[in-house]
């Protein structure tokens, strides 16, 4: 009975979590975070490679400025919608959270990239089931593309960052999920 409910647990967290992008100012507290963490850390990899390292930015300042060269780069861009966002004076593309992670995957490792999108899932799962709001930050590639914005972060040689994820306390209610395709299985038994 016990394994059920945990098991329906997981099944509602995963069905619940949403990419939060409105958050308070409050930073998060350390021991939720270090559950977020060490969630990633858990994550699978072939031959138990855990070819990752976070980087964790709790710093305004370099935050917003991330944030600033990313919509720099963006409103350069030749794609339409990309320069759109990276023109516009509202859009913040970590949405303002006071914690930012950045997932470094280790460039010889077999399958670095992977891994490190598990270690992401892993993560935003966890912090949902802690109430802690989370996004799966893409367009923070364009900061990592500038050799010079990389020295800021102190990622060890050898890893190349992939993904950054914003966390931080809800500032809105919860979002239903949008209708899901069902049509996307087939068997062969």
């Amino acid at each position: 009975m016990l394994a059920g409910k945990i098991m329906n647990q997981i099944l509602d967290t995963i069905k619940n979590r949403r990419s939060i992008r409105k958050y308070l100012p409050e930073q998060i507290k350390d021991e939720k975070l270090e559950k977020i963490l060490e969630a990633g850390i858990y994550a699978p990899t072939g031959h138990n490679d855990q070819p990752w390292h976070f980087t964790i930015i709790q710093n305004k300042e370099l935050i917003d400025e991330m944030n600033v060269k990313c919509k720099k780069a963006m409103a350069d861009l030749p794609i339409d919608w990309i320069a759109k966002m990276g023109k516009s004076e509202n859009l913040h593309i970590f949405y303002n959270a006071p914690t930012v992670v950045v997932v470094s995957g280790k460039e010889d490792a077999t399958s670095p990239f992977a891994y490190c999108c598990a270690a992401i899932q892993n993560m935003l799962l966890a912090a949902e089931s802690i109430d802690i709001g989370s996004c799966w930050i893409g367009l923070a590639r364009f900061f990592y593309e500038n050799p010079e914005n990389l020295k800021k972060l102190n990622i060890p040689k050898g890893y190349k960052p992939n993904y950054s994820v914003s966390f931080g306390y809800k500032d809105s209610s919860s979002h239903k999920a949008p209708t899901r395709n069902r049509n996307v299985v087939n068997y062969i038994k």
